[in-house]
């Protein structure tokens, strides 16, 4: 059982109230994924309030408008307080806002790109909504240039190499690229920083796992 007072920060804890005392709003068209929203508020915690209609004009007294779902989440978890935003409007205005959180929810859309580098470089992907499949798959969606340029081509003459691309997720070579795992690139991390640490350098590392694969193909 989650404890809501410590999921609750400081600066919502002025808004919390018993949760028993609310109500789902009584037509949510919106399906949630509670099981992300549960590791969510598990991880963060409650960083935003929910909306909740008082309910003078519409007879359904404190009626979740907005965060229907973080609601049944935190009832999940067993909290027995969750921060709120009171609202007092009728039935039209009611549904208007239920309406449009979700619809504000649908047109919104990402730089995936920028969303992949910043889930990159989290320690971990708890709390996020995202797992390694989500993260390998906007990876996937990444536009990769054809060459990269090295500002030096590792033979001490002072010139720029222009060579395959070489990114997290991707090995290329001439004009065929493939996808490769997070634990094959863990695995070429750790083979390759032992090659540099044997040679004092990483020319021919690209021989040196040819070599390697001849040696694993013959065993």
């Amino acid at each position: 059982m989650s404890d809501s007072t410590t999921r609750i920060p400081p600066s919502l804890a002025d808004l919390a109230v018993p949760i028993g005392d609310l109500t789902p709003y009584h037509r949510n068209p919106r399906t949630g994924d509670l099981a992300a929203i549960c590791e969510s508020l598990n991880t963060n915690g409650q960083y935003r309030a929910i909306v909740v209609n008082r309910g003078t004009l519409t007879s359904r007294p404190n009626e979740i408008l907005a965060g229907n779902h973080t609601f049944k989440s935190a009832l999940e978890l067993g909290w027995d307080q969750i921060a709120v935003t009171w609202v007092d409007v009728d039935d039209e205005a009611a549904a208007r806002i239920v309406v449009v959180d979700n619809r504000t929810s649908d047109l919104a859309g990402y730089d995936t790109a920028l969303l992949a580098d910043i889930l990159a470089e989290l320690p971990d992907l708890d709390g996020t909504g995202y797992d390694q499949d989500a993260l390998d798959a906007l990876l996937d969606d990444g536009d990769l240039p054809d060459l990269l340029d090295l500002p030096s081509d590792g033979a001490g003459t002072g010139e720029k190499a222009t060579v395959d691309y070489l990114q997290w997720g991707y090995l290329q070579w001439s004009s065929t690229r493939v996808r490769i795992t997070a634990e094959e690139v863990e695995a070429l991390g750790q083979i390759h920083a032992k090659f540099v640490e044997e040679t004092n350098g990483d020319i021919g590392f690209g021989w040196h796992l040819m070599q390697l694969a001849h040696k694993e193909a013959a065993a």
